[in-house]
Parts: structure tokens; sequence; C-alpha cells
């Protein structure tokens, strides 16, 4: 019966270095990436919904971007906060703010997809990107990097959207991690020419792309997915492409705990049950390889077969992973992460296993 599980075993570090040096190797090894400004208009779009404390501090760093022909649209989804007040002043301050405001619709009541919609019809721009209200740029020339991957066949860009650093905190770490090893993933495979996912926080896309499937209309009923069932449904080998240099990032503020973290991660991990059927079997194929090959390690060592050849495939699977994703978080700007990466891999397993569980018997909150 061992033989067998030795054999298993093989296969599924099979399957991990196929990920690491196969797709996320396309990422991890790629040159670094040069911004040749486009002037072309560009419509920030920004949605929110009692998020005063976050807009008050950040739709400054947008309105006061360096670039020459962009406006700001701010979208206030029935807020009983002081967000629309806000917004309202922000109107009369910047020139380029445009100010959308969502009533409570008893079809599309609490769904972030209708107001969002609204905005997209109200932009006058023909290049649309996407933050959230509690995300911030890097720098004043977020549009300019953003807009710079932007070409008469590349209509949908994928960006990076990381959360900030909080020293001695071991949540932190897996909340980064678990960001970086996703953005691997979708960058990686919009490089292979099979885009399937992008975030919310950092997105774009030419206005035309909306329009062409039917905006939100086919997963409307899904409270979550503005983006990346979006992206799922409409990005192409032939007209995505990435966005990955330093002056392209957005960044927010983590969770500060364990559960709002988990709760958050719920509603992400619910969307993925939409996916086109080769993107749920790739992630599928990815988690669980990663699972077994831990629970198979510990198996196999523990009666001591093949143990030589077992730490032998143990450290070479560790090795690749470990410098793949340290060129991979080096891109981000996340090289702290190298140093914790067998520790918070092993966490964001159990957690991940956790979500399947606790999804399985209840529904996850969305669109407050």
């Amino acid at each position: 019966m061992l033989i067998y599980i030795f054999y298993f075993f093989i296969a599924v570090v099979v399957v991990q270095l196929f990920y690491y040096l196969g797709i996320f190797g396309k990422f991890a090894f790629a040159k670094p990436q040069t911004i040749t400004p486009k002037n072309i208009p560009v419509s920030v779009i920004v949605c929110a919904k009692n998020e005063e404390d976050n807009v008050k501090n950040y739709i400054p760093l947008l309105a006061e971007q360096d670039y020459p022909d962009f406006e700001v649209v701010l979208i206030d989804d029935a807020s009983s906060d002081e967000t629309l007040e806000v917004f309202e002043e922000f109107e009369k301050q910047y020139s380029n703010i445009r100010l959308v405001k969502v009533q409570n619709n008893e079809a599309f009541w609490g769904n972030k997809k209708y107001a969002l919609t609204l905005g997209i019809k109200a932009s006058k721009k023909e290049y649309l990107l996407f933050t959230d209200a509690d995300c911030y740029p890097t720098s004043k020339n977020w549009i300019t990097a953003m807009a710079s991957q932007f070409t008469t066949e590349k209509t949908i860009i994928l960006g990076y959207g990381g959360y900030e650093k909080k020293e001695r905190s071991l949540l932190n770490k897996v909340i980064r991690f678990e960001t970086v090893l996703t953005a691997v993933q979708y960058f990686s495979w919009a490089k292979s020419g099979l885009p399937y996912m992008g975030v919310g926080r950092n997105l774009a896309y030419k206005k035309e792309e909306f329009f062409n499937v039917n905006g939100f209309i086919e997963h409307i009923q899904v409270r979550s997915g503005d983006d990346d069932l979006f992206v799922n449904q409409a990005a192409t080998k032939a007209n995505t492409a990435i966005a990955y240099s330093p002056e392209s990032f957005t960044y927010s503020k983590p969770k500060e705990s364990y559960k709002a973290w988990f709760i958050q991660k719920r509603r992400h991990v619910s969307t993925a049950n939409y996916y086109k059927f080769f993107d749920k079997m790739q992630l599928g194929l990815f988690y669980s390889s990663q699972l077994f090959f831990f629970l198979l390690v510990i198996l196999l060592l523990a009666f001591q077969f093949q143990w030589i050849a077992v730490l032998a495939l143990l450290a070479t699977r560790y090795t690749i992973a470990w410098i793949v994703m340290g060129f991979s978080a080096g891109k981000f700007k996340e090289k702290d992460l190298k140093i914790w990466f067998p520790v918070v891999e092993i966490m964001l397993i159990f957690t991940q296993i956790n979500i399947f569980i606790t999804n399985i018997f209840s529904k996850p909150v969305h669109w407050k």
C-alpha cells in the first residue's frame, strides 16, 4: 500500500513543479516592466458604501494624479453615513470629479454591480480604471502606469492591489502572502494566454469591453464578482495584459483580526464557484496538490518509507517554490515574505480548508 502512496506523492510533486515552474515562473522570471505614457482618456471609477473615513483620505490622491486627460467618477451606493456629503465637497473642490448618487433599488438592493453599472454609464472617458474606496495608489503616476499597458489589442489590464505591512504581525504576513500568491496565479495564467480573474482594487478596461458582454448581466444574481467574474467572462489571450511596475500598485489596510479576514476570504472563494470549468479545475488542482503534498510527506516520513527519496522530493519542491515565490514577491515589493514562506504557506492551507468546509454549510455575506 505504501508504494502506491509513494507513487501518488511523486505525481503530486510533479503537479506542484508544473505550476511553480511551468506557470508561475512565467511571471516570476519576467523582465521588469517599462512604462511608455499614453495620453488616452481615462475615467477612474470608485464605488463606495459607508466609507466616509477612507474617502476623506484617499480621493485627493486620485483627483491629483499626474495625468493629462482623466476624470474621477465617485459612486455613492446609498450610504447611510457621511460618504455622500464628503463626495459632494470633493465635487466642489475638484473640477475633474463626477458624482453619481445611487438610490436603493428593490430589484438590485445591496448589489454593488448595479451601482457600478450606473457609474460606468455616467463616465465620459473611453478607458475605465477601477479601484475600491479603501484603496490608494502608490504614486501620482498610477493612472500613467496602468494606462501605459493599453494597446489597440490589449483592452483589459490586470493590476496588483496589495495590503499595507504591519510589523510583528503574523496575520498580516499571511494576508499579504495570500494576496501575492493570488496575484502570481492570475498574472501567470494571463501571461500564459488564459486570464481568469482580476481584482477590483486595481483593474482597467476599455468601456466597450463592458458592453460587449452586456455588463454584469450574466452574473448579476451573484452579489460579488464585479471584478473577477467580469474578467473571467470577458478576458481572452488577445485582449488582456498585466501591469506590474511599482507605480501601478494600489494598497489598502488589511483586516486586523483573523475572523474579519476569514469572512472576507469566504466571499472571495464562493465567487470562484462561478468561474469557467477549466479555471475551477486548475485552481482546484493546485490547491489540492498543495494539501496532498504536506499530508503525504507526513504519512511517508511517519512510516520511514523511502525517506531519503521523500526528503529529496520535499527539498526539491520547496527550493523551487521558494525561488519562484521569492522572485514574485520581489516584483510586488514584498521581499520580507520570502523568509516566512514555509510558515505562512501552511497557515494559508489550513485556512483554505476551513473556508471550504464553512462555505458548504453557510453562505457568506457580501456587499454591505
